[in-house]
């Protein structure tokens, strides 16, 4: 989610309790996640790598934060072990990142990442992936440009189930889809909502997250999800390769530079079943 130009303050649960704990116990979540920035432009991150079902404490307590640009996940692991090294949102240079899917042979993923690899601290394909766009920006490209190299590269070369993701800075956010096996909406929410009176609520059906902003009552904002979050007539589904920029100024572009489908597309029937099980349509976040 992004405010634009000021900062909004909002408060996150990342897991809806306490009702909700039962089912998140059968779904068992590998870690959650929320990253912003604070007032500097430096960014914060609060991981919990445990399983959060068990941890009733840490699913009932709310997360107030005050920033620009939030990112929030919660985690169905695919790759690596539940531990904070693997917990989205990654950072690097500043940026933060969360993926939704799976790429396969991380052994030649890494070979691409050159000395970006000393970023990398955990296990998963999704750091990996980040540490190439990473690598792209150091070579000059512009953040969208480099999302698009990357994700290029990784779409020819490697099996891949998806490479969803959404990236941010201090005052910008990019989201891409692709391919279509995971569902990505965009939002772009007048001041007060349809109605222009009302605070931001959302809450995920799934019941990972939930967010309330008093502030958005007043001002925009552009929200992008793996689902609608609420009632609201203006969400979005973003087709399969489009790429989703948002500036400091709340302008939304968005263009489709990835129109074919990946050389070597895996199906659930392809992942092991840990993998297959993080990417089951009823556990989107992992």
């Amino acid at each position: 989610m992004t405010g634009g130009h000021e900062a909004v303050r909002a408060t996150f649960w990342l897991l809806e309790a306490p009702d909700s704990l039962a089912e998140q116990s059968r779904r068992e979540p590998d870690g959650t996640g929320l990253g912003a920035y604070n007032p500097d432009g430096q960014p914060v991150v609060s991981k919990q790598p445990l399983a959060a079902y068990e941890d009733h404490q840490f699913a009932q307590e709310a997360r107030e934060v005050s920033s620009r640009t939030f990112i929030a996940h919660v985690r169905y692991a695919s790759t690596g072990a539940v531990s904070p090294e693997n917990t989205h949102p990654f950072e690097q240079q500043g940026r933060l990142f969360a993926h939704n899917g799976v790429i396969e042979d991380i052994a030649r993923l890494e070979q691409q990442l050159g000395d970006t690899a000393t970023l990398v601290r955990g296990e998963t394909d999704s750091e990996r992936y980040f540490a190439l766009i990473t690598r792209e920006i150091e070579r000059g490209a512009g953040v969208g440009e480099a999302i698009v190299r990357a994700a290029g590269w990784i779409a020819e070369h490697l099996p891949v189930f998806a490479l969803n993701l959404v990236l941010i800075s201090p005052d910008e956010l990019w989201a891409l889809r692709y391919p279509d096996v995971h569902e990505l909406f965009v939002l772009e929410r007048g001041a007060g909502g349809p109605t222009g009176r009302r605070h931001l609520e959302h809450a995920s059906a799934r019941g990972s997250v939930r967010v309330r902003s008093g502030d958005l009552a007043q001002k925009p904002a552009v929200v992008v999800a793996s689902e609608r979050m609420d009632e609201d007539p203006g969400w979005r589904e973003l087709q399969s390769g489009e790429l989703l920029h948002v500036d400091a100024d709340l302008r939304v572009t968005i263009t489709r530079p990835l129109d074919r489908p990946p050389a070597h597309q895996l199906t659930l029937a392809d992942l092991g079943v840990k993998a297959a099980a993080s990417q089951a349509p009823a556990q989107k976040h992992g």
